[in-house]
């Protein structure tokens, strides 16, 4: 082979993972929950893609996509042993999706950030069974093939996906209703107010907060209307007064970014609800926060 056939080669590779990269980092994402895993895979996905007899492949995209969500799947299975022992609640790694807002999908599906926490509750393979089906409205018969099953048994993994979603989350509101119920709450947390806060909470709301044990967070979730705003007003004084906040978008949806001195503290989401807000986020960790600030456009 000349050296110039190999650079082509190489060229057109890498060409073809360009245009297939957006959806391979949105698989590996959502299976993961957090940026710096996904671009791990995706990284390993184009080494494993250069070494490839890529004369052999029809199609570049299709195999890229059942490379990266073994990976991904993989890489799950070993991090559920790691956030067993993580220091308080685990939250996902946030990502700006004002660029992309399907983040690679063909729906903007297994994207928010209360759904990739509820999906940690899966198994990575019925996680991946749902990203690939719901986001990215593969068939089935594509799914089974990626993870090495039949198709009755992937028709099952979806199945049951779908129903733990149903059993444990209500269904959202629009984009527009959900950022004024987060205008009211933010309103009602920073004056610390009591009935401002218990007005828009669900009665069984969660409050987690995710500093992976560097921050002063709760290291454990606070449960209730009740003891949510008690919670929330008792730390009003000390957390808002030297705060800055500004308007972001995370996973599709309207948030928060709170700053102090200059410095961004968390990254606050809520999951809202007909019944008000059902889930409060603080995204307090530095190694989540700072990748996510850092991709913001001024």
């Amino acid at each position: 082979m000349r050296a110039e056939d190999g650079t082509d080669s190489l060229d057109r590779a890498a060409q073809q993972f360009m245009a297939a990269r957006p959806q391979l980092f949105g698989i590996a994402y959502r299976i993961l929950g957090t940026a710096a895993e996904a671009e791990d895979v995706v990284q390993d996905a184009w080494l494993r893609w250069q070494k490839t007899d890529r004369t052999e492949i029809k199609e570049p995209a299709a195999f890229l996509a059942t490379v990266t969500a073994r990976l991904a799947i993989n890489v799950a299975q070993s991090a559920r042993m790691r956030r067993e022992s993580y220091t308080g609640p685990w939250l996902p790694e946030p990502v700006d999706t004002t660029a992309d807002p399907q983040l690679g999908a063909e729906r903007a599906e297994a994207l928010d950030m209360a759904v990739l926490l509820l999906l940690e509750k899966l198994n990575p393979v019925e996680r991946a069974a749902y990203v690939l089906r719901e986001a990215f409205d593969y068939p089935y018969k594509r799914i089974a093939e990626i993870l090495e099953t039949n198709e009755a048994h992937t028709r099952q993994l979806v199945t049951r996906a779908r129903k733990h979603m149903a059993a444990e989350r209500k269904e959202p509101v629009s984009s527009t209703a959900h950022k004024r119920l987060l205008e009211v709450f933010l309103d009602a947390a920073r004056t610390g107010s009591l009935s401002g806060l218990e007005n828009v909470l669900a009665e069984d709301v969660v409050s987690y907060a995710d500093g992976g044990g560097i921050r002063g967070a709760s290291k454990i979730p606070v449960v209730g209307r009740r003891h949510v705003s008690k919670y929330l007003a008792a730390f009003a004084p000390r957390f808002w007064p030297p705060a800055e906040v500004r308007w972001v978008e995370a996973n599709g949806r309207p948030a928060v970014l709170v700053s102090a001195e200059g410095n961004p503290v968390a990254l606050l989401c809520v999951d809202v609800s007909a019944r008000g807000i059902e889930r409060i986020m603080w995204v307090m960790n530095p190694a989540k926060l700072a990748p996510y600030v850092a991709s913001l456009t001024d």
